[in-house]
């Protein structure tokens, strides 16, 4: 009797102490919901631009590598041989060649002076007393005359000059173009890389335009030998025509000094047996 009562106290004490049991239901949010769904999105979008990424870098790679490879036959294709400036050279028979030859070589202003010099006639200094005792018409002639020769002079030194100076150049020219071809042409990757095509491409550009210079003065040259030449056709057509006028101008008082001399010496003829 006394321990069924011990156990109802018992459990009448456990039952103070426990805690009082409340039922548990799930709760649904859905903003966190929606913030999941946006998260889940943007990773799957960041995840997409990665693979396309790793595949732009993947396709770049490969088109540079393709691109470094340099066909094995293209310089066998399209290689391809030009002509070659060459020394000058003359027979030298009374000595008077070499200089020009040389001038023509290596070109320089004291080379072209010499060549002129020994291989053209030279003028010779109008004797001053002479000249000066001239009428005004005949010095300008003179003179004109002697300005054509020092131009042609001044004009002929200078092409010879120019033409040397590209001819001398032409060998360090044409080792260029032959180092630019073979790097073009070459199968190491090093070469067909982007930079090093560029800077080919600024090269030959360089090259280019050091090459028109050159034709540039060489055709300065040739229209200043084409200016020579006119002038002394201008020359000669206003000589003709000076001369037209001053006989215009002149005619009539010579013809008339020749006829009244001509009569006067008729005049002064005798026809006496006597000489009277």
């Amino acid at each position: 009797m006394r321990a069924g009562r011990l156990h109802i106290l018992i459990l009448g004490l456990l039952s103070t102490l426990a805690p009082t049991a409340r039922a548990q239901w799930a709760v649904f949010d859905p903003t966190n919901y929606a913030n999941a769904l946006n998260e889940f999105h943007e990773m799957q979008q960041t995840y997409t631009t990665a693979i396309e990424t790793r595949d732009q870098i993947v396709a770049a790679y490969n088109l540079a590598y393709r691109m470094s490879q340099m066909p094995q036959d293209l310089g066998a294709r399209y290689r391809s041989g030009f002509a070659q400036w060459t020394g000058l050279s003359a027979p030298n028979t009374y000595g008077n060649t070499s200089a020009w030859m040389n001038a023509l070589n290596v070109g320089g202003a004291s080379s072209a002076s010499q060549a002129y010099t020994s291989a053209v006639v030279q003028v010779e200094p109008y004797p001053a007393g002479s000249y000066s005792s001239l009428d005004s018409t005949t010095q300008a002639t003179i003179a004109n005359q002697y300005a054509t020769s020092e131009l042609a002079e001044g004009t002929t030194t200078g092409t010879l000059a120019t033409l040397g100076t590209v001819r001398a150049n032409s060998e360090a020219f044409a080792q260029k173009l032959a180092n630019l071809e073979s790097d073009t042409y070459s199968t190491d990757p090093e070469e067909q890389t982007q930079s090093a095509l560029l800077a080919r491409i600024n090269s030959a550009t360089l090259l280019q335009i050091h090459s028109q210079q050159d034709t540039n003065q060489i055709l300065a040259a040739s229209v200043q030998q084409q200016l020579i030449a006119q002038k002394q056709q201008i020359d000669a057509q206003d000589r003709a025509i000076n001369q037209s006028i001053y006989f215009q101008q002149n005619f009539p008082a010579t013809m008339q000094n020749l006829t009244t001399g001509v009569s006067d010496s008729i005049h002064a003829i005798s026809l006496s047996p006597t000489g009277r």
